[in-house]
């Protein structure tokens, strides 16, 4: 309720384009309420008690004329400059003695009053006298041009600051750079030492186990060769020795398999011939003929067959002993 009523006063003191709250005892800018009320484009807030301006009056862009004359202003906020539509600035009978920076952004402002305020040697030069219209218009291009020097030296000042805090960034950067490469350096120092320090303990284990094997004397070496030499000869004997019968006894075995094969064949054709229809042919007649009369010789010479299989028998036996002495 109480908001409404407040609101309702404030269109109740719009004239035109004039918003009255000079001596209303203000201790702070109702800056909501003033912000709905755009149409008013002079504000008065003369003779009262405001000490500052709150940051989100730089909002009411819409002002052109603006009297703060008479209150108990210290300071101006930051951010005036973007009341870039304000013409008329009066600021008689208060505390400042600077004006912030940012001052220098109200490029429309044609009029200004700084009278009786304690300002700095600088900024009272620059605002001089402002007792009548063309005074106060050139205080407000005076002060303009003062603020805007002290801008573009707040620009300079501000970039030799990031310049400062860059450098001192890249050598905070470079020291880094060079303590880290410091750091891989002695590592790396540190590694290879280890590495040759392990190599040495390594070459002094080898070379201890080599000094503490016992050493072959030369005698001992000549005999080592003698009976290998030895070694050599004999095995290459007995490898001959037993390379040599190889051939005999391959041909012997051949003459002992054709024979045995040839007595098959003859005993096979016999017996075809002694048991089958076959004996009947012409063929077989004289292969019986033949074989009745061996039979017949051979019983005839039985003492005779049995001297030649002892004899052949006794040479087999005695062959047999020679190649198992060869192989000794």
């Amino acid at each position: 309720m109480g908001k409404s009523n407040k609101v309702l006063n404030l269109k109740d003191k719009i004239s035109d384009n004039e918003l009255d709250m000079s001596l209303s005892n203000l201790t702070e800018v109702p800056v909501k309420e003033l912000a709905s009320l755009t149409k008013a484009t002079f504000l008065d807030l003369s003779c009262n008690n405001l000490t500052s301006l709150p940051p989100e009056f730089c909002n009411l862009t819409h002002l052109v004329k603006l009297d703060l004359s008479k209150n108990q202003l210290t300071c101006l906020p930051d951010d005036l400059g973007n009341l870039a539509s304000l013409q008329h600035l009066d600021l008689y009978n208060n505390k400042l003695s600077t004006l912030p920076v940012g001052f220098s952004k109200l490029r429309s402002l044609k009029w200004l009053d700084l009278k009786d305020n304690p300002l700095d040697a600088g900024l009272a030069k620059a605002a001089g006298d402002c007792l009548d219209v063309k005074q106060c218009k050139q205080c407000a291009t005076r002060v303009l041009k003062y603020m805007l020097t002290l801008q573009e030296e707040a620009d300079r000042a501000r970039e030799k600051r990031l310049l400062r805090e860059k450098e001192l960034e890249k050598k905070r950067e470079a020291k880094k750079r060079d303590r880290e490469a410091r750091e891989k350096e002695a590592r790396k120092r540190e590694k290879a030492e280890e590495k040759e320090k392990r190599r040495k303990e390594y070459n002094a284990q080898v070379a201890a186990a080599v000094t503490a094997a016992p050493m072959p004397q030369p005698q001992q070496q000549k005999k080592k060769k003698s009976k290998k030499k030895n070694g050599q000869a004999s095995a290459k004997k007995k490898t001959a020795a037993r390379a040599a019968p190889k051939p005999c006894r391959s041909v012997l075995g051949v003459i002992v398999k054709l024979f045995l094969l040839l007595l098959l064949a003859v005993a096979a054709t016999t017996a075809a011939c002694r048991l089958t229809e076959l004996r009947h042919q012409d063929a077989c007649v004289p292969l019986d003929a033949a074989l009745d009369r061996g039979l017949a010789w051979a019983s005839k010479q039985e003492v005779v067959v049995r001297q030649l299989l002892g004899d052949l028998s006794a040479a087999v036996k005695e062959f047999l002993e020679s190649m198992q002495t060869s192989k000794s």
